[in-house]
């Protein structure tokens, strides 16, 4: 019996797990917008997204919330086929997927339940602020780092063989 990437799965409810546990204990003992300074470069901040990245289609009238959940849901199926057909071992390829399909659910649960999505953390210097964001999104971007890594190393492997 082959042995598929769909073992990696673990990873992508670790991820929603932790996501939303942090979204809810930032509501549980902040208002929104409140701010905890932690760093001098760090805050946590409550603040809520309508949007996608960025705050993306954040101010039109509500459909972009099932826009959002659509994609998030065809991704996550997408992604869950991907881990299906790939061998266990391709651990970058796998664990991208993985946590990449972890944060589009954790996000995909939250805009579902509330309408928007939690975001808190806070990155800025000086007068430059990074957009806040939690922990969905950065599972999103280290899966997407991942798989770039995982190409990149492939396309060095595949000229070496040449």
């Amino acid at each position: 019996m082959k042995k598929t990437g769909l073992v990696w799965l673990w990873l992508s409810l670790i991820t929603i797990v932790v996501d939303l546990w942090t979204k809810y204990s930032i509501v549980q003992h902040f208002e929104l917008h409140e701010s905890l300074n932690i760093l001098p470069i760090f805050d946590l901040t409550y603040t809520r997204n309508h949007g996608a990245a960025f705050s993306f289609l954040a101010d039109h009238s509500g459909w972009q919330k099932y826009l959002f959940l659509g994609l998030a849901i065809v991704i996550s199926i997408g992604l869950v086929v991907m881990l299906f057909k790939n061998k266990r071992d391709l651990k970058l390829q796998n664990s991208g997927y993985a946590l990449i399909i972890g944060g589009a659910i954790g996000n995909a649960i939250d805009r579902a339940y509330n309408g928007y999505v939690i975001d808190f953390l806070h990155f800025y210097w000086d007068i430059y602020h990074y957009p806040v964001f939690n922990i969905a999104d950065v599972s999103i971007v280290v899966g997407a780092g991942l798989l770039i890594l995982e190409s990149f190393l492939e396309h060095r492997k595949s000229k070496k063989s040449d």
